[in-house]
């Protein structure tokens, strides 16, 4: 492969096609289902599908064959089949659904706003996972303009990623032969400890996501009235959320929550921390004066990516603090989200949560509990000779640095479903979201100059295939 060529093409090829179609990507607000229950009404997903289907027509490497595979109720997948010219099966994974708006961005920033800033493309979605796509029939038609051989790839894109994937299972039976059993797993759905190296990801945790709704009343009454009488909705939620967590440290307290950390997954962690620093706890917008639950790098590094850990992440059934009245309410909503390790059984994570919430209720309050599909976790299997090297040639030509490898504490539903299902594939699990890059969050960016290198890096790791 010429490195030259490469480079200029890539580059050419994110400036021309890629980045005026992930600005009208950005505009269109497809939330996945989970927050967005009416999408099939609202459309969003059948404008991102067209823009998607027509860009990769125009732009598909010669010979592959493009499709949508659409069944009624669910969400659609993609499928680009890159035909090989060597043996071999690649699958090339990304997602087209987002999360939803956020507050806090910037006064020139909006979640459907595309701005490009400082070599930065800003807006939801374009680093997760808009990209990927166009990334990948990049990467491959790197391949193709210079004539090299590949194996056959298939480039697979989902549309409900951002709510645990829970199409993907029916389209892998659906289209199970035209999956067949991948060498090589490419998701581009991950993160990034810096700009300057080839990053890969070696293990996600699970995710339990559950909606717990303590009720006390059938209506509101006035706080001055019934306070102290009628226990409060939200002291009560509280007392159930003590049953998973210590409120004074963040550990949970399931045993079934927790795994033995691997000792090479301690190495590597020691690794990364050894080559960032500092920077893995400055890649956080921290307020001023606010400092970490530990102060031991390694050990902060362990509690967000091999470590269990509750979140909450919405509530019902409390006013904005502007319209709060004087008034007791009649019930709490939280939405809970639980992280658990790589290797822990998600379902039976979720049955432990829901034993231990159900159990003793105080006062005999009402408790409903809406579980999503639990989402299991992922190690990664240990990485072949040929790959690993192709992993470090790939980094050091097009970054000039060696490539590092760690753990994410978040979620890719469909790498624990592959790896139940090809135990003996190779992955190679990375992405752009970088420090600040702010998935899920407030001023999401995509950092170009770091795409066009990666995608480069997975041009090459495809040319060098054994």
């Amino acid at each position: 492969m010429n490195h030259n060529t490469l480079v200029n093409g890539v580059n050419k090829f994110w400036d021309e096609k890629i980045i005026p179609a992930l600005v009208e990507y950005i505009k269109i607000p497809n939330k996945s289902p989970s927050f967005d229950p009416d999408w099939e009404k609202h459309g969003h997903m059948d404008r991102v599908l067209s823009l998607a289907l027509e860009w990769a027509d125009e732009n598909k490497p010669s010979g592959s064959v493009l499709t949508a595979e659409r069944t009624p109720g669910r969400t659609p997948i993609i499928l680009l089949d890159v035909p090989g010219t060597i043996g071999g099966n690649i699958l090339m994974y990304g997602h087209l659904d987002k999360q939803p708006e956020m507050e806090g961005w910037a006064d020139d920033l909006g979640p459907w706003k595309p701005v490009i800033k400082d070599n930065k493309l800003y807006g939801r979605g374009g680093a997760d996972d808009g990209y990927a796509m166009f990334s990948s029939i990049s990467s491959i038609r790197a391949l193709k303009d210079q004539g090299l051989d590949h194996p056959r790839i298939l480039v697979l894109i989902e549309f409900s990623e951002e709510s645990g994937s829970p199409d993907l299972p029916h389209y892998m039976e659906l289209c199970s032969e035209k999956f067949g059993t991948p060498d090589l797993v490419i998701c581009l759905d991950s993160g990034a400890g810096d700009y300057n190296r080839f990053w890969t990801t070696t293990s996600l945790r699970g995710l339990i996501g559950v909606s717990m709704k303590v009720a006390v009343l059938s209506e509101g009454v006035h706080s001055g009235s019934a306070s102290g009488h009628v226990p409060s909705s939200f002291r009560i939620a509280r007392q159930l959320l003590s049953k998973l967590e210590d409120e004074n440290t963040g550990e949970i307290l399931l045993d079934n929550l927790h795994t033995n950390i691997p000792d090479y997954r301690r190495s590597e962690t020691e690794t990364f921390v050894s080559i960032l620093g500092d920077e893995v706890v400055n890649e956080f917008p921290w307020k001023d004066g606010m400092k970490p639950s530990t102060n031991d790098k390694v050990e902060g590094v362990l509690r967000r990516t091999w470590k269990p850990a509750l979140s909450i992440v919405g509530s019902d059934g409390l006013p904005a603090a502007a319209n709060a009245g004087n008034v007791l309410r009649p019930y709490t909503t939280l939405q809970l989200s639980m992280r658990i390790p790589p290797t822990v059984d998600a379902q039976e994570a979720k049955s432990e949560i829901e034993k231990v919430l159900t159990d003793n209720i105080p006062y005999g309050a009402t408790l409903e509990l809406d579980f999503e599909e639990a989402a299991a976790g992922w190690n990664a299997p240990e990485t072949s000779p040929w790959l690993m090297k192709a992993i470090e040639k790939a980094s050091k030509e097009y970054f000039g640095e060696r490539p590092c490898s760690i753990g994410e504490g978040g979620t890719i539903p469909f790498m624990a479903m592959l790896g139940d299902r090809f135990p003996k594939a190779q992955f190679v699990i990375t992405g752009v979201l970088g420090p600040k890059s702010n998935a899920h969050g407030p001023n999401e960016f995509l950092d170009i100059p770091f795409a066009k290198k990666l995608t480069c890096c997975i041009s090459s790791i495809l040319s060098d295939y054994s």
